[in-house]
Formats: C-alpha cells, sequence, structure tokens
C-alpha cells in the first residue's frame, strides 16, 4: 500500500473525537499506516469522517474509469470507498428498522409498517333542536319560480373548505389564504354566539333568584344528524352550527317567557345569520374560483420570474378576482391552522418567494392596503 501524501494536511479535529484523538482513521489493513481525512460536525460516522469533502479532495480517482493505484492519494480512495459502502448499510439498516433506537429489536421496529391508520371507529353526531340551526346546517337552493333566493349551508361550506384544504397540497397561496380566513372567522363568530348566550341566559338566572326558574327551549324531535367530514374544517362548521343553535333556542327561551318582544327575538336571530351566511359565501367563493380547470394548478411558482404563459396567466386571473395575496401569506410567514401544505424549498427559493412577497407587498400599499400593519386578526381584508 502506497503511503499517504506527506504535504496533504491533517484535517482540523472533529468536535465527534475526544481531546486526544489524533484527528486519523484506523488503517484499513492491520498495520497499515493511518489515512488523514477532512471531517465535518454532521458526520454520520463517530470520528466525523466527511464524505462530501473527501470527494472533492479525490474527485480524479473516483471519477476516472481506471484509478491509479499508484496514486499517492490511493489509501485515502480505499478508506471513500469503503466509508461510502459503510453509509450505504447504515442507511438500509436504518429503512429496515424505521430509525428505532438500537435498544429496540428489528422485529419490533418493523412492525411500524404493519401500524394501521387511525380511523373513526364510532358515529360522530350533530343534535340540532331549533328549524333556524338546521336551515343554517341544510342551505337552500334558488327555488325554481325564482322567488327565493339560494342560502349558503354549512353542508355545503364544509365541503368548500375541504376542497381549499386539498389545495393547500399544491402551495396555492390563494386557498391558505381563504383558511386563514376560515381560522379567524368561524372562531370569531362561535366566540359571538356564546357571548351573546351567556348575556341572555343571564336574564334567566336574574328571574332565578327571584323565584321564577325557565328552562331553556329544546325541541320535542331533535334531529340527530351523523357527520362523516373528511377535513379538520368540517368539524369546525358543525360546532359553528352547534352553537348557533343553542344560541337561537336561548333567544326563543326569552321570548316565549315574554322577556324578549317578538321584534328582539327576530333582530337577535338576524343579527348572526347574516353575518355567518356573508362568511359561508366568501369560503365558497373561494373554492368555486380556484376549483376551476384553469385555476387549478395555481402556484406560489406561477408568481416566481420566468414563469411560462399559462402560470402568468393564472396569476393575471386570480389577481383580479381576488386582488393581490397578503405578502406574509405568500412568503408562508402566516398559515392557517389546518393545511395539507409540505414544501421544502431551498435558500435561494426563499429568497425568491421574499422578493416577490415584497412586490406584492408593494402592490397592496398602492391599493392603500396596510399591509406591513396587519391588523388584530393578521388578515388583510
Amino acid at each position: 500500500m502506497a503511503s499517504p501524501d506527506p504535504s496533504t494536511p491533517v484535517p482540523p479535529r472533529s468536535p465527534h473525537l475526544p481531546a486526544d484523538h489524533p484527528g486519523l482513521s484506523d488503517p484499513i489493513f492491520p498495520g497499515g499506516n493511518p489515512i488523514p481525512f477532512e471531517t465535518e460536525e454532521r458526520s454520520p460516522f463517530d470520528d466525523g469522517y466527511s464524505l462530501a469533502k473527501e470527494r472533492e479532495r479525490l474527485i480524479e480517482l473516483i471519477e476516472s474509469e481506471d484509478p491509479d493505484p499508484t496514486d499517492p492519494r490511493w489509501p485515502r480512495y480505499e478508506l471513500y470507498l469503503q466509508r461510502n459502502d459503510r453509509l450505504k448499510q447504515m442507511e438500509a439498516e436504518y429503512r429496515v428498522t424505521e430509525g428505532a433506537d438500537l435498544t429496540v429489536e428489528a422485529g419490533v421496529a418493523t412492525q411500524l409498517r404493519d401500524l394501521g391508520a387511525l380511523v373513526d371507529d364510532g358515529v360522530d353526531t350533530m343534535t340540532l333542536h331549533t328549524k333556524e340551526g338546521f336551515r343554517m346546517f341544510m342551505g337552500r337552493r334558488r327555488d325554481p319560480a325564482g322567488q327565493y333566493n339560494a342560502i349558503p349551508g354549512g353542508k355545503r361550506v364544509a365541503s368548500s373548505l375541504k376542497a381549499l384544504w386539498t389545495l393547500s397540497r399544491n402551495n396555492n397561496p390563494y386557498a391558505d389564504w381563504a383558511l386563514l380566513r376560515a381560522d379567524h372567522r368561524i372562531p370569531e363568530l362561535r366566540r359571538g354566539l356564546d357571548q351573546q348566550a351567556q348575556a341572555f341566559d343571564a336574564e334567566i338566572r336574574k328571574r332565578a333568584d327571584k323565584g321564577l326558574g325557565f328552562a331553556i327551549l329544546k325541541s320535542r324531535q331533535p334531529k340527530v344528524l351523523e357527520l362523516g367530514f373528511r377535513s379538520p374544517y368540517g368539524y369546525a362548521i358543525a360546532e359553528l352550527i352547534v352553537e348557533f343553535d343553542y344560541y337561537v333556542r336561548v333567544v326563543k327561551t326569552l321570548g316565549r317567557k315574554a322577556i324578549f318582544s317578538d321584534k328582539q327575538v327576530h333582530d337577535a336571530i338576524r343579527q348572526f345569520t347574516r353575518p355567518m351566511r356573508a362568511a359561508f359565501e366568501e369560503f365558497i367563493r373561494f373554492e368555486t374560483w380556484l376549483s376551476k380547470p384553469e385555476l387549478l394548478p395555481l402556484s406560489r411558482t406561477d408568481f416566481l420570474p420566468g414563469a411560462d404563459a399559462a402560470a402568468q396567466r393564472r396569476v393575471a386571473a386570480v389577481t383580479g378576482i381576488f386582488g393581490p395575496v397578503p405578502s406574509g401569506i405568500y412568503a408562508g410567514h402566516q398559515g392557517s391552522r389546518h393545511s395539507q401544505r409540505r414544501v421544502s424549498i431551498s435558500d435561494t427559493e426563499k429568497v425568491m418567494l421574499e422578493r416577490v412577497a415584497a412586490e406584492l407587498a408593494g402592490i397592496h400599499q398602492e391599493r392603500g392596503a396596510a399591509v406591513d400593519e396587519p391588523t388584530d386578526d393578521g388578515l388583510v381584508d
């Protein structure tokens, strides 16, 4: 075996090695000379051996069809091949054992692959007592005679939010924007309903303190609906509907017990039906447009410089419909509570996204939107 090149510097000490370690590997063959090698902090080897740095030093030998065994770097080359094979073996072992701790037997670790997915073993249900609550869930189509306008329902909007949730997988910034708005508006409406119901309920308790005990109205035949939503947003809508249904029960109790007039009952219910339906219409509008075949492939890459003509048409269309997406959402600084977006980007791509986000912020500012000073909910209207 040839001796190592004496002019080759000994690499810096690896953080993996003890203080008294010379920074040299064991020889390939017993009795051979120690072989110098480069090290790196994130090396998979205990001695810090760096395959990447060694490849740079040995590139001519590695890429040669007939490497020269008389090259002074030959022992180092053999060590590189040995470590490369060892890494492949380590990776194979990691895959087979699913990355389990070394104390776990391989036969136990492989059972991870056979572990079934979580399923809904029982039946999720929603119980509604009021016609207003049921209608809010069911919605209404426009009648054939055209006398009644369509009313968006919770079932329909849950489907729209599921579609937007699925579109977020495509790195679609407008789907992310819609979901972020849902993350804000649905809990906001739910909190409003709960707070108002508690305030009205206090009126009932006040009378109980004086000797009048009033029970909250409920249906003789409440309807129990089975829920089979396939996205988290369906259940968020169901919770909102149930909150609304209870609110209506409290309001109608106040009317039945002569605490509220008929007009007060009507106005109190309308106080929430209008903003709820407005929110539903907004989410449905996002889904209706973003699900069109022309916009279905939309992604953040469409906004980057050098995008093809089809991407440019998509950007022009979507910004014409919804306006420019808020820069913080485009750059990924603001994300929805539930998303299927799983995108790994390089540092270069991140810089480009930030640059485009800055341009979008400029567009918002030109239109008078204060995107640099977001509202409390972090959204741009």
